[in-house]
């Protein structure tokens, strides 16, 4: 078993009890279990127009999630993407519906139009009055005949739910409620496929390979494209969109379909803020995991040409978490950096020697960034490729700034952008280091004696010595025969590296808390970095 759950047939009531058992009293739910699984209000009197939606489960916190003030009255939970029986909508209808009336909130699903449809039919027999409503807002499929429902079902569940909150009827909220579902349009993107619970994982997707317009249930999308990076994924599904966005100011639903992180959702809003469509956005909703396909690492964006009652209708107070509201679109504010902090650059100074050796330096690090980012796996977070990659390329986009002819400005130069543009504790310790060396060479040490004085400064503030499977144990030997020649520094940063794969135990560094197990027979990758530089620096001397 790989998820969290008991068994596969009790995952839903389980599911449905933790989310009303949580609600801080605000939720109940039905007699029936576990073929009725109904979570409503529990605050509800009848006298307001219920909205009742639901479908399959795997969409958490679709829909029970969206029960509440301002939102839905009761939510109708079938088994995993499976639609919930007629008996089971039924129920939820007959326990919301006062004289009011109810609408049901379907996506276009064909199991959940005939079940909803066939529970409302039996509703109006019982003397309810009973309206429907499809949501088709899937714009990936031109020629499907029936388009699905997607995440933009959302923006029908606030319009509608801020009307019915205010005690609008029925027919006011039903006709409000198809003109929101006739100009939504939404479109989804994924890495990979969803994790069906008791079920084997499904391989339909290639590394390096997105699908465009896949379905919230893993139903496959019109193609897979080739994935470059956020900007060229954001790009492919806004293209999709642009083809259908009306004139006028827009909203946009930025849904997280579940195995997504909070970063990288993050970075989606950036390129969504900055894509061709970007000029028709106005406001946003996410982002956020709103309607899910369980653990699918992908995202969806709607869009809805939202008018000013549109925008205050999505804007009306919820209580509900799993709304994340509704925001204007901005540019992004910079203010000036504190004083104090705003860094005093040197004069900058042409040596073309200086230059290639820094530069080659640097395209060491870049180069070894997969090879030490597999190092870091062993022993931390799996990043120190990444962050000395990152400061490498951050520091060729620098080097017409340098004070490349005044070796002793030049340490501190180095210092200074390291501290800016590299981070974790490597960072700051080499930040440290050059620092340091660039005041040792200003008080006349020759280049290894202010480098000396830069790691003895680094190992007095960081706590590192020799032994404690850090960069330490490549870069103090390596000092210490420097002078002698290249190769013999070379030759004892590597020892140094290699000697740390012999270390079961880390007193210093990120290594320190992982256990000894965990650590044997992997070699130190600040260590190996520091090998690497001074082997090449060998070979091209």
């Amino acid at each position: 078993m790989t998820q969290f759950m008991n068994q596969k047939e009790s995952i839903v009531t389980d599911a449905v009890d933790g989310i009303v058992t949580t609600s801080g009293g605000r939720l109940a739910r039905l007699d029936g279990y576990p073929h009725i699984r109904v979570v409503v209000r529990n605050d509800w009197d009848k006298s307001k127009v219920a909205l009742v939606s639901g479908g399959g489960s795997g969409h958490e916190p679709a829909h029970a999630g969206f029960v509440g003030a301002g939102m839905l009255t009761a939510a109708v939970c079938g088994d995993v993407f499976a639609s919930p029986s007629v008996d089971a909508v039924l129920a939820g209808i007959l326990a919301v519906t006062g004289p009011a009336g109810c609408l049901l909130i379907v996506k276009n699903y064909t199991g959940d139009r005939l079940n909803f449809g066939l529970a409302a039919e039996r509703a109006k027999a019982f003397g309810l009055n009973v309206s429907m409503v499809i949501v088709d807002d899937d714009v990936a499929l031109p020629d499907l005949p029936q388009a699905r429902g997607v995440a933009g079902t959302l923006f029908v569940h606030k319009i509608a739910g801020a009307l019915a909150e205010g005690g609008a009827s029925l027919d006011e909220i039903t006709a409000r409620a198809e003109k929101v579902i006739a100009g939504t349009k939404t479109i989804g993107m994924s890495l990979d496929t969803c994790t069906v619970p008791g079920s084997p994982k499904e391989i339909r997707i290639p590394k390096g390979m997105a699908e465009l317009g896949l379905g919230i249930h893993g139903e496959a999308g019109v193609e897979q494209i080739q994935y470059t990076d956020a900007r060229q994924a954001m790009g492919a599904v806004v293209a999709k969109l642009a083809e259908h966005l009306a004139d006028g100011d827009h909203v946009a639903l930025l849904n997280n379909l579940g195995g997504t992180s909070v970063l990288e959702m993050a970075v989606l809003a950036n390129e969504l803020a900055q894509s061709e469509i970007a000029g028709k956005l106005k406001w946003v909703v996410g982002p956020a995991a709103m309607v899910t396909s369980l653990d699918m690492r992908g995202f969806s964006v709607s869009v809805y040409p939202a008018t000013a009652e549109d925008i205050e209708a999505l804007s009306r107070p919820t209580p509900l978490s799993a709304w994340p509201g509704v925001a204007e679109i901005t540019p992004v504010t910079v203010l000036n950096l504190p004083d104090g902090l705003a860094p005093i650059k040197p004069l900058a100074s042409e040596h073309k020697e200086t230059r290639a050796f820094l530069t080659r330096c640097c395209e060491v690090l870049i180069a070894s960034e997969a090879e030490l980012n597999a190092l870091d796996a062993k022993s931390g977070d799996g990043d120190t490729g990444s962050t000395l990659a990152g400061a490498a390329r951050a520091l060729i986009a620098s080097m017409d700034t340098l004070p490349l002819a005044d070796h002793t400005q030049l340490y501190r130069a180095l210092g200074q952008e390291l501290s800016q543009t590299m981070g974790g504790s490597s960072g700051v310790l080499l930040a440290i280091f050059f620092a340091a060396a660039g005041d040792a060479a200003s008080s006349g040490l020759s280049m290894t004696g202010a480098l000396k004085a830069g790691l003895a400064r680094m190992q007095e503030i960081g706590g590192a010595n020799l032994g404690d499977r850090t960069m330490v144990d490549a870069l103090h030997p390596a000092l210490e025969v420097l002078d002698e020649s290249l190769l013999e520094a070379a030759k004892a940063a590597r020892a140094g590296a290699d000697h740390t794969a012999t270390l079961v135990k880390a007193n210093a560094g990120r290594a320190a808390y992982i256990n000894a197990q965990q650590l044997e027979g992997h070699k130190d990758p600040g260590a190996e970095a520091v090998a690497r530089l001074f082997e090449h620096l060998r070979d091209h001397r």
